[in-house]
């Protein structure tokens, strides 16, 4: 269970944002590093340290996470991103990256709307 006081919606809200300004595109001082999704934006509480100050299992994208895969060395790659049970980690693997940030906004955005729903929903006590 994530031990991550953030509001996941503004995480989600926030990623979304990074990807549509071209956040996960290859930097001019380093081109030759591939940026690594969550891993290389705020979403992922270890952003910024050299090493992982915080254990992935604190992290609110981890329940998204299926329990078999939560234990992986980076679990968010391990999220379902469609019905045809896409990861990012398979997604990474065929390097297509225009296809990756696609699935990934589409999975963000049904995300995004299933909280505003159930948020709506629990404030007008439906």
């Amino acid at each position: 269970m994530a031990n991550d006081d953030r509001d996941i919606l503004e995480v989600l809200e926030e990623e979304l944002a990074f990807i549509e300004k071209g956040g996960y595109g290859r930097s001019v001082r380093t081109p030759w590093l591939e940026k690594s999704i969550f891993q290389d934006s705020l979403s992922c509480l270890n952003y910024g340290y050299p090493y992982r100050a915080h254990p992935c299992n604190e992290c609110s994208l981890i329940d998204f996470v299926s329990p078999e895969h939560q234990t992986m060395a980076i679990p968010c790659h391990f999220i379902r991103l469609n019905e045809a049970g896409e990861t990012i980690e398979e997604l990474e693997r065929i390097e297509n990256q225009p296809k990756l940030e696609e699935t990934l906004k589409g999975w963000l955005q049904t995300q995004i709307s299933a909280i505003r729903q159930q948020r709506a929903s629990q404030t007008t006590g439906l």
